[in-house]
């Protein structure tokens, strides 16, 4: 292929993945925001332990794990633009409900039933909403580019979060938390208008669809490692904030702020690696790269050392999903890709899922820096898991 043909693939490509990612890291941005201040306000306005706070924060997680299997196959039978538009009505409803809980915060329990109802929405919309972009944008542009889709969505993923997260603590500080739940009614129409002119990626009907089950045995060595590695990052998004307050170093933004950056810069500078390199050298390389960034914020009494880890710990998460998700999906067929994609995601889920509520716990016996000694140890299990099963697969030859 000469220079004029890889110019015109690529701005083919761009052209096609631009509007999905602008809609994707608006639809993140509120579960940035919403991340940016849940927790304070479950513990400062509700009175509610860090356990409830993990709860909150794990709630979502959970319920995207528990619709995985139904998101995946509403992609595959009815369309992954259909998904996509499902979960954008879902993450308004989910705003509405949380604007709704800020009212009754004389009655905790009332608003906490109510937070709880919300992240459950936000988690099922999540998963409609994730695993039909991603197929979307797959199938548009071809499998050959699934590595270089998953990057540029996971920039847009992440990038949300991290602006989102500061945009509603600044909000927060500066008027109400109402002002920040009212944007998140408004933010993923955005994302609607954005895509609104793409065209919809055919559906076989008459392929013979795998289990979720089994579909999920397939891609059992790299889900398992993406869930250790993923508890690491849900160690950063649930207790960073927390962490801060309790060491008085100011609030978190800048934590989030050098998270996000650092994931974004090293995806959008390298977003080739995993087409061009193979998913198992870059995933190994990333899982040490984040270790190392969970156990700067374990071990240190600086934030600056705290920040410097938690810029690690993004570097290194940044080719966790994408490294293995190449790899996920080569081991089905494409009409079954949106269902592989649900079964590789749900693994991150319920990593998330337990973290919250396991990494309160840990807090609560004994101090927010040794959620961060848990994270490192994850992501120790993430390395051992791909080291032992390749070695298993190399032997068998």
């Amino acid at each position: 292929m000469n220079i004029v043909q890889k110019t015109k693939q690529a701005n083919n490509f761009y052209k096609i993945i631009t509007p999905v990612i602008i809609s994707v890291f608006v639809v993140y941005l509120t579960m940035g925001m919403a991340l940016g201040v849940l927790s304070v306000f479950v513990k400062n306005d509700l009175k509610f332990s860090t356990l409830i706070v993990g709860l909150v924060i794990g709630m979502q997680s959970l319920a995207t794990l528990l619709t995985r299997a139904y998101s995946g196959k509403i992609t595959d039978t009815k369309g992954a633009k259909k998904s996509y538009h499902s979960g954008v009505i879902l993450v308004i409803i989910a705003g509405g409900i949380y604007l709704i809980a800020v009212g009754f915060v004389q009655y905790p329990i009332l608003a906490l039933v109510l937070l709880l109802l919300a992240r459950c929405i936000h988690g099922v919309s999540e998963s409609l909403f994730v695993t039909g972009v991603l197929t979307w944008g797959i199938g548009l542009v071809g499998q050959q580019q699934s590595g270089k889709v998953m990057t540029w969505n996971g920039i847009a993923m992440y990038g949300g979060i991290a602006a989102g997260a500061p945009l509603s603590i600044w909000l927060n500080n500066e008027y109400t938390i109402t002002y920040a739940f009212a944007l998140m009614l408004i933010l993923p129409l955005v994302g609607w208008l954005s895509t609104i002119k793409l065209p919809a990626h055919p559906v076989d009907k008459t392929h013979v669809r795998l289990p979720f089950y089994k579909v999920l045995g397939l891609i059992a060595r790299e889900g398992y490692s993406l869930a250790f590695a993923s508890m690491a990052y849900g160690c950063i998004v649930s207790f960073i904030a927390l962490l801060f307050a309790e060491k008085g170093w100011g609030d978190a933004s800048l934590a989030f702020a050098t998270f996000a950056t650092c994931y974004i810069l090293v995806r959008v500078f390298f977003s080739s690696l995993p087409d061009k390199y193979g998913g198992f050298k870059v995933a190994l390389f990333s899982l040490i790269i984040e270790l190392v960034g969970q156990l700067l914020v374990w071990s240190t009494y600086s934030k600056t050392i705290a920040v410097i880890g938690c810029s690690l710990t993004g570097m290194g998460f940044s080719f966790v999903f994408p490294s293995l998700g190449v790899l996920a999906i080569k081991k089905v067929k494409p009409q079954m890709r949106g269902t592989a994609l649900g079964a590789f995601a749900a693994f991150f889920d319920l990593s998330i899922g337990v973290t919250g509520p396991l990494a309160g716990l840990i807090a609560d016996w004994i101090n927010y820096q040794t959620v961060y000694l848990y994270g490192s140890i994850s992501c120790i299990l993430a390395i051992l898991t791909i080291l032992y099963k390749s070695n298993i697969k190399k032997s068998s030859h």
